[in-house]
């Protein structure tokens, strides 16, 4: 749906990389190998967002450092068109409700390194997690958005869940209570 809005789709990557996780950061030649394209697109485009004022960049050597400028008054509502497209804002909104003590959910593997993939990792994080529930909701959600699926469930006091053993870098917190 987006692709038809933005017909570029080094555009379209950007913005998944960028907006959808707001903590990512690259330079020109790591997205290059990451997209498969020319430099020459990627810079173009690179510099369209950061002359908006959408990217900030910062120096480190000879590289040139871009991540989203979350000042920018446009980044929320961004963000927003970029979770609906990937399908992750109806995944919260449907799961979240009546399934049991949830208090995180994240986003991992390639969606949360702001790549567009037709699977989706997410981990729930609470207590007393009605499964089957959650199993109907994200086969409904699945068909919705066209896109497959993977969780896994870890109980709030899970020592994998603590601030030592959750890569930040992996995931992206999608909802929290």
């Amino acid at each position: 749906m987006i692709d038809s809005l933005i017909t570029s789709k080094t555009r379209v990557k950007l913005l998944l990389k960028f907006f959808l996780n707001s903590k990512a950061t690259s330079y020109l030649r790591n997205l290059e190998s990451e997209f498969g394209e020319s430099t020459n697109a990627i810079r173009i485009e690179l510099n369209r967002f950061e002359k908006a004022g959408l990217l900030k960049s910062s120096r480190t050597g000879n590289k040139k450092y871009f991540r989203a400028n979350t000042k920018h008054p446009f980044f929320p509502e961004i963000n927003k068109i970029i979770r609906k497209y990937t399908g992750l804002e109806e995944i919260i909104e449907r799961v979240t409700k009546n399934i049991g003590d949830i208090k995180k959910v994240y986003a991992c593997g390639d969606i949360a390194k702001g790549r567009d993939t037709k699977i989706i990792d997410l981990i729930f994080v609470g207590d007393n997690i009605d499964t089957t529930y959650l199993n109907k909701i994200i086969c409904k959600a699945e068909k919705l958005i066209r896109r497959k699926i993977n969780y896994k469930i870890f109980d709030n006091g899970d020592p994998v869940i603590s601030k030592h053993k959750l890569n930040k870098k992996d995931t992206l917190l999608l909802w929290e209570a």
